[in-house]
């Protein structure tokens, strides 16, 4: 059993609904399973789903223990574009989930490497997430690291901690942006009513740095280069969309019925640059436009026209 005491920061939400959306992670029929089976107290007393909620209320959770999920191997083709006894560079294609989570525990990175590497995987980040440093959206495309023993992990940690790791991405963004380079210097935090979702608060937030530069303009849209300071939670995709250019397909924190259409998130991990945990040896490493992005690119270029 695992008890979480949380703190209600808005009026007027139902109970389950606020389980639901909160950090823990429960679905919305757990979270009323758990309120059914008294598991679930607001200032210390028992309630209901439908109870609604007052800033400052105090709920106490006690969750089970889940049942032991082992993810398992799976023959899905990877990209590697490095590898070595430490560590494999991997370039993740749109729409391929990074690790098993409720709704996807099958056709996952972590599958795929499970199935590539066997046991040569670092274990800190239990069994669901072997060899995981660090991790990119569903439906963004491209680079990321992934360690074969707790060692190499732990350094590479350190330097995504450090803000040394080299973190650069490209992406096509709504509207016109004016100025040829900025940076967003806002803090990301928890959505404050949809907790599946970030936002740029000063509330129970992270600092979060994102530095951009225009690469071409076209009719409505901008293609820029993203250099990340920090490493927040969709940072890029809250920071453009703070600043009235998000990402374009992105169904999130997009623009709902864009003018031109495209088949979801235009978001690719272009670089990505690191010392080696074991010969100390800076590397980096780039990943071409996938073709969905150079698509869209195209498709941009003549409607400019």
């Amino acid at each position: 059993m695992t008890e979480h005491k949380l703190t209600c920061d808005v009026n007027g939400i139902r109970l389950d609904k606020f389980l639901s959306s909160s950090e823990i992670g429960l679905s919305r029929s757990m979270a009323v399973n758990l309120i059914d089976s008294e598991k679930v107290t607001v200032n210390g007393k028992l309630s209901n789903k439908k109870q609604k909620l007052c800033i400052g209320d105090v709920v106490c959770v006690t969750v089970p223990d889940p049942v032991p999920y082992e993810a398992k191997a799976e023959n899905i083709p990877l990209d590697i574009v490095y590898e070595d006894d430490d560590l494999l560079v991997v370039n993740k294609p749109k729409g391929m989930v990074v690790h098993p989570a409720a709704g996807n525990y099958e056709g996952t990175l972590v599958n795929a490497l499970l199935w590539h590497c066997g046991d040569s995987l670092s274990g800190i980040n239990g069994v669901l997430r072997p060899g995981i440093v660090h991790r990119i959206d569903k439906d963004t495309s491209g680079l990321l690291i992934v360690a074969k023993n707790d060692q190499s992990h732990q350094k590479l940690a350190e330097q995504i901690k450090e803000h040394s790791f080299t973190r650069e991405y490209e992406a096509i963004v709504f509207g016109f942006l004016k100025n040829d380079r900025g940076v967003i210097d806002a803090p990301i935090g928890r959505h404050p009513v949809d907790r599946k979702k970030m936002c740029v608060t000063e509330k129970n937030s992270k600092n979060a740095v994102t530095n951009y530069e225009v690469l071409n303009r076209y009719k409505g849209y901008t293609h820029i280069k993203c250099i990340l300071q920090t490493g927040r939670t969709h940072q890029i995709r809250v920071h453009m969309a703070y600043i009235g250019h998000p990402v374009s397909g992105d169904s999130v924190y997009g623009v709902k019925n864009e003018k031109v259409a495209f088949n979801g998130q235009c978001l690719h991990a272009r670089k990505i640059g690191f010392v080696h945990p074991k010969t100390n040896e800076y590397m980096e490493f780039v990943s071409d436009l996938p073709p969905y992005f150079k698509e869209f690119i195209n498709k941009l270029s003549n409607i400019s026209k």
